[in-house]
């Protein structure tokens, strides 16, 4: 059987991009054979906002995966499995035949700052961390749910037929690998978005309704981090019944893959943003100093937890740079 496994990475370098790696595991490990990347525009509508296009998402995921394939010279019925990780808090919606119905707002995006200020002023905020592990931040998903149903013309009225779907970049990219059979995300995900129970690891009616009226009906399915969630359907390059066997945001996926796999211990790591996270074990370890309890991963229906701080620009200065600032016209010349 191959050990080929096709691992996409989904918007976490210091330029907005996607990358994917092909890999091979044997006796002596693990060893990449090729990589594609492919940049994806973003924009900037208004001040203080961030929006991605999730079809040139999409795009820049077959994009990378062909180069990635031409590079490894992997033949793709070879290919055993395939693994996602993403940005986590970037909000998409779509409608039941796969057609984004509004831009996706990412995670920088503050427009919806005014909503989790009066949020906290009318006192959810306890019940927020409580349940969420959480602040009240623009920076989560499901303000920015509540944003989408509210703003864009007719979403309100087609979200209460059960037209439309939610998800975070995990559940786009899935969806549209296995043509709308699979809308799903893991628990890592989930745990970013403001309307999940990480300690019953379940979507919340009570925050749900306190966010927004946000219906249950466009929620994903959560599941583990690593299981298989659906097979390929229908993809331009890909052949059909290629296994999605692993889902973890960005930050979870690095701390898994650096190895912090025992209580206390802990990683930091530079791309778009800094993150430091810390395995914390069994337990969910609320913060006294403003930082967020999340859910580090989910294996065999047992949660590991961490707690994590952020700083929200690192590489992304890199783009600033290019683009706002136009120092140079190519990120690679930031060394000079």
């Amino acid at each position: 059987m191959s050990n080929h496994i096709l691992a996409i990475d989904q918007g976490t370098t210091g330029t907005t991009c996607l990358m994917v790696e092909m890999a091979s595991k044997d006796t002596g490990g693990v060893q990449v054979l090729g990589r594609g990347y492919a940049e994806f525009p973003q924009e900037f509508p208004e001040n203080g906002w961030v929006e991605h296009d999730l079809i040139a998402i999409w795009n820049s995921t077959t994009s990378a995966i062909k180069d990635c394939l031409e590079a490894s010279e992997v033949n793709p019925l070879n290919i055993s499995g395939i693994g996602i990780t993403n940005q986590r808090e970037t909000t998409g919606l779509w409608d039941v035949k796969g057609e984004p119905v509004a831009k996706a707002i990412v995670w920088q995006d503050r427009r919806t700052a005014e909503t989790c200020a009066r949020l906290r002023e009318a006192g959810h905020l306890d019940l927020v961390q409580a349940k969420t592990g959480l602040v009240l931040d623009p920076y989560f998903s499901g303000t920015k749910i509540a944003w989408l149903l509210n703003n864009v013309e007719g979403l309100r009225e087609r979200a209460s037929r059960n037209e439309l779907r939610f998800g975070t970049m995990d559940t786009w990219l899935i969806w549209k690998l296995t043509s709308g059979q699979a809308h799903v995300t893991d628990a890592t995900n989930a745990s970013r978005t403001l309307i999940y129970d990480i300690h019953g690891n379940r979507w919340d009616s009570e925050l749900c309704n306190i966010l927004g009226e946000i219906p249950d009906s466009i929620l994903p399915t959560v599941c583990d981090s690593a299981q298989v969630y659906g097979t390929t359907k229908g993809h331009p390059i890909l052949p059909d019944g290629i296994p999605i066997a692993g889902i973890a945001g960005d930050q979870q996926a690095s701390l898994f893959g650096n190895g912090c796999f025992e209580k206390g211990m802990a990683k930091c790591t530079y791309g778009t943003g800094a993150f430091a996270l810390a395995n914390t074990g069994e337990q969910a370890i609320p913060s006294a100093n403003g930082m967020l309890t999340t859910i580090a991963w989910r294996l065999n229906n047992q949660t590991t937890y961490a707690i994590e701080g952020s700083t929200f620009v690192a590489g992304a200065i890199v783009q600033w740079l290019r683009d706002g600032l136009q120092f140079f016209s190519s990120s690679s010349e930031i060394e000079e």
